[in-house]
């Protein structure tokens, strides 16, 4: 947090904690993912008593880590890829702090190279931080993107770039799809191609099928809005072990129960809400859904006495953006030793990334170092074709990428196929459920709702668990936690100026 621009939302006034008179107010939260994980801490830091109820064996959800044995019979950590925790992901890094106060789980990656299709490469290395310095330096030193493109601009059609403020910004282009918006601007191909996708493909989606509202707001938090810039932490261990074990043993000690390996049925709602099990009833005086689309969808419709009709209708239209694979490889020979961590890439169908994950992972590490091998891991969005023809193609850009991987053997390999990401296409925002449900028990979190502040992605599943944890403490009379976003507003008072002016260059 060492933007000094970051916005503070205070949390309500109220009591510190439950009291010791009457009985403490309970709480079950259905699902251990980011989000779930904290709105139990901001319940059990004011003293309620929580449960937690989560259908896999393992917390985190789409950024657990579990165990799996290889084909030698040697275990080893095993997640769903590549996950990158930026400096301005306050809300996120604040719920890592509980269990590890100096973060000493996450370490630095100094670089973010993006490679396209001709092998022209962009880094974030070295960028200023201060807005709008940094978006024109990574511009103007990119190998995709010239002067005359910078004069080239529609500066009047860009303007919303420099003016984001959260829900306006939805409301005036959440009806435009990104590459759209794009052409609007007159942004010139190579650069869109290379740079811009980088942020679709954050949201697994390609920028045809992504709102233009999400694209901008995501140019806001990590180039206009913030000076944290976008140099990243990654988690130097599996996640389980490096997060979100720690993270249970804290929130165990706060008396929170947990229970994996449950799916919720439904909710009840007989002179007093309830959520079932196979196994379970759990009595509440509130509840958080943070589960994914198809968890809501399901747990929603199985429960026909939650909501109105048009409420229920909105949790029914929610969407889900296209499979992605993930695609680990434990190779018998190392990759060259200046590879980066990380890289982005461009024009290299199926392949979107590729990661060694030795060079950040304890576990890949020692793998790597006991074998001499290294771990690559190849990711591939909005997936359309028949897996064997992803994972070939994935094996045959890394082959093209990394040359020197054309001759290692794989000693193991493991492919995960998911489509259960929240679908953020034009037009979705409007419709979006809220962290507040018609039932005034009833709160949802995760990275799929709705919440009017500069989010995204697991910043947004961890702001909608604090801000459901604190509807439900406002309920019982506790005080709110407070949250911290980038600026709701564009940061240059220039920028803003020609905006609104329609000043600058134009076609």
């Amino acid at each position: 947090m060492t933007d000094p621009r970051r916005q503070t939302w205070p949390g309500h006034p109220g009591r510190s904690a439950v009291n010791g008179h009457g009985e403490r107010p309970r709480v079950v939260v259905v699902g251990a993912g980011i989000a779930g994980l904290a709105a139990a801490t901001g319940l059990a830091e004011r003293g309620v008593a929580v449960d937690v109820v989560e259908q896999c064996d393992y917390l985190g959800g789409r950024v657990g880590g579990w165990t799996e044995t290889l084909s030698d019979g040697s275990q080893t950590g095993m997640n769903r890829g590549f996950h990158a925790f930026f400096r301005q992901y306050y809300n996120l890094r604040a719920l890592l702090r509980r269990a590890d106060p100096a973060l000493a789980a996450l370490t630095p990656v100094e670089d973010y190279p993006l490679i396209d299709g001709a092998g022209r490469r962009d880094t974030f290395r070295g960028l200023p931080q201060t807005p709008p310095l940094n978006a024109l330096a990574f511009a103007l030193r990119s190998p995709t993107f010239r002067l005359r493109d910078l004069i080239r601009l529609d500066a009047k059609a860009a303007a919303p770039l420099a003016t984001v403020s959260v829900p306006d910004t939805y409301r005036l282009l959440d009806d435009r799809d990104a590459a759209r918006f794009l052409r609007d601007i007159n942004f010139p191909d190579a650069a869109r191609h290379l740079a811009f996708e980088v942020f679709a493909r954050s949201f697994f989606a390609r920028p045809e099928a992504l709102s233009a509202g999400e694209l901008v707001t995501m140019f806001h938090i990590y180039f206009l809005g913030s000076s944290e810039g976008l140099i990243f932490d990654v988690a130097n261990a599996n996640f389980d072990v490096a997060l979100w074990d720690p993270l249970r043993d804290y929130l165990q000690g706060r008396g929170v129960t947990f229970h994996t390996g449950a799916a919720v049925d439904a909710l009840t709602d007989d002179g007093g809400v309830a959520v079932t099990t196979a196994t379970d009833r759990l009595p509440a005086d509130g509840v958080v859904l943070a589960t994914d689309v198809a968890g809501l969808r399901r747990v929603v419709a199985a429960s026909p006495w939650l909501g109105d009709a048009p409420w229920r209708g909105r949790v029914a239209g929610m969407g889900t953006a296209p499979p992605f694979v993930v695609l680990r490889l434990w190779l018998d020979r190392p990759v060259r030793a200046d590879r980066a961590a990380f890289v982005g890439t461009g024009g290299r169908e199926p392949l979107d990334n590729v990661s060694v994950v030795e060079r950040y992972e304890r576990e890949a590490a020692q793998w790597a170092a006991r074998t001499g091998g290294s771990v690559v891991e190849l990711h591939a969005y909005s997936v359309t074709d028949p897996l064997d023809t992803v994972r070939d193609g994935l094996i045959a850009r890394m082959h093209e990428l990394y040359p020197e991987t054309m001759d290692a053997s794989i000693v193991h390999e493991r492919l995960l196929h998911r489509g259960d990401c929240p679908r953020f296409a034009p037009g979705d925002f409007a419709d979006r459920p809220t962290v507040r449900t018609p039932d005034p028990r009833i709160m949802l979190a995760g990275d799929g709702i709705r919440i009017d502040l500069p989010v995204a992605l697991m910043e947004r599943a961890a702001t909608t668990g604090w801000a459901a944890a604190n509807e439900l403490l406002g309920r019982f009379g506790l005080a709110g936690h407070p949250l911290h976003t980038v600026p709701n507003q564009g940061r240059s008072a220039l920028l803003r100026r020609l905006a609104t002016t329609g000043g600058g260059a134009g076609r």
